[in-house]
């Protein structure tokens, strides 16, 4: 690292393999969505299944607003500044995410549900894309297509489930 009146230059070396706190912190978050859908799926047809599936709901919401922050996170370290591509990556899925919020307060689960796969999605279509240009960490074009799919599956599930539930 050179520091100078100016600011900071940094040097660094990234790999492509998946780090092993990645893989911690990657899938961690995964399985109280995965658990959630099982839950759902178990309960289905009992007054605690809606239960299930709101707050699997608002945990997915809250994660898919931290990857938004994951991409303004990268974007303050990438080689020449921002890129348009980062922010309007960090803008569609802190508006999924906050949009399937806002859908559970107004009632709208089945829309909520429905952003939110868009969005994890989207983060598995977008960041090997985006690994490639620099814009997120080269270890996400091999991550995200193994991790995210958890979620988009889980919540596909939650979608059939709400979408069949008598009430």
């Amino acid at each position: 690292m050179l520091d100078d009146a100016t600011g900071r230059t940094i040097v660094t070396h990234e790999s492509r393999r998946i780090p092993w706190l990645d893989i911690v912190f990657g899938f961690g978050p995964m399985v109280p969505i995965a658990a959630g859908a099982a839950a759902a799926w178990w309960l289905q047809g009992e007054p605690l299944d809606y239960l299930a599936i709101l707050v699997t709901l608002l945990y997915a919401a809250s994660i898919l607003c931290f990857l938004a922050g994951v991409h303004r996170g990268v974007s303050f370290r990438t080689e020449g500044g921002p890129r348009l591509s980062q922010m309007v990556t960090m803008l569609v899925l802190y508006g999924l995410g906050l949009g399937s919020l806002i859908t559970v307060v107004t009632g709208k689960v089945v829309l909520g549900l429905s952003m939110l796969i868009l969005g994890y999605a989207l983060v598995a279509i977008l960041d090997p894309l985006e690994a490639r240009s620099g814009s997120v960490p080269l270890a996400h074009a091999r991550l995200r297509p193994i991790q995210m799919p958890i979620a988009v599956v889980s919540l596909a599930v939650l979608l059939w489930i709400k979408l069949n539930a008598p009430y």
